[in-house]
């Protein structure tokens, strides 16, 4: 009794709590008991702020647990490093191994360009020159017998929409017992020809290895890039590194480590940018391959593989071109409150690039580990799972109509690669603004071409039409940073509840403390009563016990 307060009733306890409680309303509760009406009324009042306060708080827990995400934006202004720049001169080689079917190649393009357009395209299309490359080690490879197939002709089709007559041009592919036939079909006949085209050059590409060591031929940097400079300063043989693209041809990536001290950013402005002077020359080495002239540039994160086919921008030839960037940096919360990574390694798909994790890798590599297990072989332009060879419809003959059909359920988020392939947790992106003009001009283009014949051998007399110069640089060095913070934390939530607290019934944290202290009580209180009880009880069945006598009669 001395460390717990008895009371005699409930009524008692409830009547000591309702005139002590800092909570607001509660003391009419007693006050007015003589005023059945105002009790009442006080009564159902504060049921309702109870039934107010608590949906109040199921909304707020409803928030918290959704896990939404608010962004801010802040600016940072430092030195950074230069980002990796990626060009191409978008002209295909074309390979000493393979160049027979290449050559069938174009003439098959040859007589189809005839058929439906009824032109002659031998002397004006296909004016081929023949500087194939030579690999090292594929000299003494047999042409494995590969054969151009003539089953996928181009057609043109026709049909009526809308009472109108509409053409399309396109090539049919069926499955390997030769059903389920559909046609890839193109409203304008180029854009058939050049996927046409495609289609059997990856066929003829796959008589290819796997790794091609292509940095022993006869190609330099020297006969693509004509100058480079960074900051001022010539770029060294160490600033880059060269690889082969299947559609752009002679690739190189200057910067593409990021580590180097020369490459760091100290200053904005087209002085301290990167300018490059690029040879742009349209010697049509694959013609239906690579329609356009000029050359493909990229810009990029470091130690990340350059995707030119869904990225970057062409610089056309006989122009100077001036590229702006600005860095953005995202960075995202993930768990809860959204799907990211960090480094990949916690994604499920297994990547086929040795990079850095990107989303566009993600999903290349996801979409080839389906194609291998779907269709057999593998899409030529991703690179390959262990085990696994690139399609040719010699031995898989019906691997396009799987490869179409595979593509369009990805496009459509039919495939799971779009959910098994999260964001990078942290990137940064480059928004560019870029501006032309006419170079060389009309009075200098003279000894310009003059110093670039002493200095690089450039012997070209065309008129400003294969070469293009290109400058790269910061507009300015501050950067902004988007990071992603919970809308709702812990903290504002238990401010967001106490204020509604607050506002129904005008009280603190203590007044949770004295209605924790009320259920106490109650229960407390419950058991005294009870145990009461249950002695009463067992008092009531206690009776008294009354000793039997035997009386003996004796006669």
């Amino acid at each position: 009794e001395g460390l717990i307060e008895f009371y005699d009733s409930f009524k008692e306890m409830f009547e000591f709590f309702c005139k002590n409680t800092t909570i607001h309303g509660t003391i009419r509760l007693v006050c007015s008991d003589s005023n059945r009406m105002k009790t009442a009324f006080w009564t159902l009042l504060l049921l309702a702020s109870f039934g107010m306060l608590y949906w109040q708080f199921a909304l707020m827990f409803s928030q918290y647990w959704a896990y939404p995400v608010v962004l801010t934006m802040s600016m940072h202004s430092e030195p950074k490093m230069f980002p990796a720049i990626t060009i191409c001169n978008l002209d295909p080689y074309r390979f000493e191994l393979v160049s027979e079917h290449l050559v069938q190649l174009d003439r098959m393009a040859e007589e189809s360009i005839t058929f439906l357009y009824g032109i002659n395209t031998s002397a004006r299309l296909f004016h081929m020159n023949h500087r194939n490359i030579h690999v090292q080690g594929l000299s003494n490879l047999s042409r494995s017998g590969f054969k151009l197939s003539q089953n996928f002709s181009l057609l043109r089709m026709s049909d009526l929409r809308s009472g109108k007559k509409h053409s399309s041009v396109g090539f049919r592919l069926c499955n390997s017992t030769g059903g389920n036939c559909f046609y890839k079909t193109y409203s304008s006949g180029m854009d058939a020809i050049l996927e046409w085209y495609r289609f059997h050059y990856m066929n003829i590409m796959s008589q290819l290895p796997v790794i091609i060591n292509i940095s022993q031929h006869e190609e330099h940097i020297e006969d693509m890039v004509y100058s480079c400079q960074y900051d001022g300063e010539p770029c060294r043989p160490s600033d880059y590194v060269h690889f082969h693209h299947p559609v752009f041809g002679s690739c190189y990536t200057f910067n593409s480590k990021g580590t180097d001290p020369f490459w760091t950013a100290t200053k904005p402005g087209i002085p301290y940018g990167l300018s490059l002077i690029l040879r742009a020359e349209q010697k049509d080495h694959i013609p239906l391959l690579s329609t356009v002239a000029g050359v493909k540039v990229m810009i990029h994160n470091h130690n990340q593989t350059p995707f030119l086919e869904h990225e970057g921008f062409d610089i056309r030839p006989g122009i100077a071109t001036t590229i702006g960037i600005q860095q953005d940096e995202v960075n995202r919360l993930g768990g809860n409150y959204g799907k990211c990574t960090t480094n990949g390694d916690d994604v499920d798909v297994k990547l086929l690039y040795n990079n850095s994790y990107t989303l566009q890798a993600c999903l290349h590599s996801c979409f080839q580990h389906i194609m291998v297990q779907e269709c057999g072989c593998g899409y030529y332009y991703y690179p390959l799972p262990a085990g696994a060879e690139y399609c040719d419809y010699n031995k898989q003959p019906a691997w396009g109509h799987c490869f179409y059909q595979l593509y369009n359920r990805l496009r459509n988020h039919h495939l799971n690669c779009f959910d098994q392939c999260p964001k990078p947790c942290r990137e940064s992106l480059y928004k560019v603004s870029a501006g032309t003009a006419k170079w060389p001009s009309a009075k200098s283009q003279d000894w310009v071409r003059q110093a670039l014949r002493h200095q690089n051998g450039y012997n070209s007399t065309s008129n400003r039409k294969d070469i293009a110069k290109v400058t790269i640089f910061y507009q300015q060095l501050n950067y902004q940073a988007v990071n992603e913070s919970p809308l709702l934390s812990e903290n504002l939530l238990l401010s967001s509840m106490g204020s509604q607290w607050s506002l129904w019934f005008g009280s603190s944290v203590l007044s949770v403390v004295e209605m924790f202290e009320l259920l106490v009580d109650t229960l407390v209180l419950s058991l005294l009563f009870c145990y009461q009880r249950l002695r009463a009880k067992k008092t009531l069945r206690v009776s008294p016990t009354i000793p039997s006598v035997s009386l003996a009669l004796e006669n």
